[in-house]
């Protein structure tokens, strides 16, 4: 565990078919800060899976997120990387063996199994497994238990936990690497308006947010669909599509005015609003402010609450242990200075912990 990478959200990485999610159901933003599962209860079941979003939608979630990457035969399935080497059991399937390959992602080399080098149906064959078995050694107990899914299955899982738990549950999907996809002839964005559309998801006020961390997909979209988006940032770098163009400058009061051309929201990275050393949490920047005085509201990403994640102060349990690490620190104090410092929502892999935070 000493050892262990540091592990960021790029790098991180049921139901039957339905259609719309309530039928004209209209969605108001509700008063306290949404939470937002993310992959589902992602900390405590394989992400992405049936298993975790039920579980995220019955711990008090608003929406679910799932990351879309298309299949050879232009599905979107949820996936958090269109390698699925590390998320599913591909690699047992000896009939699988010669499709792995290295491709090259946003300028980062890549070896393994990629979705778009299968169809659907083969797709549907594999099973899923815990991305970050040191991390999350109880996770698992739940590998190859659970089907990968649909965006529409997604939606149908969202439409089932509505009625279940009497509130609204929403989708919030992202657009992985469009740029990529387009380059290869299976762009996403046309894919999931034609699924928005579809399950009466294309409107300002449907429980539904699209994020992307490339500017160009979200202005392509901005176009052809009323669904409100939102652009995704990191405390560093920049848009895959855009080389010559920073987060800090989109995320300057300046750029901030620019995105709410094409954007209603800011998917910052955590830290870009609460700041962390390596002892402990930082006062709270002007980001939410400056992006509320563009028009845009503010979901930043992602709260985990392993001590792996969390500065020093924050940790807890015993600092020799083995599994030190992995074990549960004090993430309330996170969740609290976020909505303190007046974001619209969160993004967490513990949704129930976020829910409990914003009482």
């Amino acid at each position: 565990m000493a050892t262990m990478t540091l592990l960021t959200r790029r790098a991180l990485t049921t139901a039957a078919l339905a259609g719309a999610l309530i039928p004209a159901m209209s969605f108001a933003a509700p008063r306290k800060p949404i939470v937002i599962a993310h992959r589902g209860a992602s900390g405590l079941r394989p992400e992405h899976t049936a298993l975790a979003y039920d579980l995220a939608i019955d711990q008090g979630c608003d929406f679910i997120e799932p990351d879309l990457v298309p299949t050879k035969d232009g599905h979107l399935i949820a996936r958090h990387e269109n390698e699925i080497g590390g998320t599913t059991d591909v690699a047992s399937h000896p009939e699988f063996a010669g499709r792995k390959a290295t491709k090259t992602i946003d300028g980062q080399q890549i070896t393994g199994w990629f979705t778009e080098d299968f169809t659907l149906v083969e797709i549907k064959a594999l099973r899923a497994r815990e991305r970050l078995p040191q991390l999350r050694p109880g996770n698992t107990r739940y590998d190859g238990q659970a089907q990968l899914l649909t965006f529409d299955e997604v939606v149908a899982i969202a439409k089932a936990g509505s009625q279940r738990s009497g509130r609204t549950i929403g989708v919030y999907p992202e657009m992985k690497h469009p740029t990529y996809f387009a380059g290869i002839g299976l762009p996403v964005e046309d894919r999931l308006v034609a699924l928005l559309k579809a399950h009466d998801l294309n409107s300002a006020t449907a429980p539904v947010f699209v994020q992307c961390f490339e500017v160009g997909p979200l202005k392509a979209i901005r176009g052809k669909t009323k669904a409100r988006l939102v652009l995704l940032t990191a405390g560093q770098g920049g848009p895959a599509d855009l080389p010559n163009v920073t987060y800090a400058q989109l995320c300057s009061p300046e750029g901030l005015k620019g995105v709410a051309l094409y954007a209603d929201g800011l998917g910052a990275e955590k830290t870009q609003i609460i700041p962390q050393d390596a002892d402990t949490l930082l006062p709270a920047t002007s980001l939410v402010k400056d992006a509320h005085a563009a028009g845009l509201v503010v979901h930043p990403w992602t709260v985990r609450a392993e001590n792996y994640f969390l500065p020093a102060s924050l940790r807890r349990g015993d600092p020799a242990a083995a599994d030190y690490l992995a074990q549960p620190g004090e993430v309330s104090k996170v969740f609290k200075a976020l909505y303190a410092a007046g974001v619209d929502g969160v993004f967490s892999d513990f949704p129930g912990l976020a829910v409990a935070a914003r009482g």
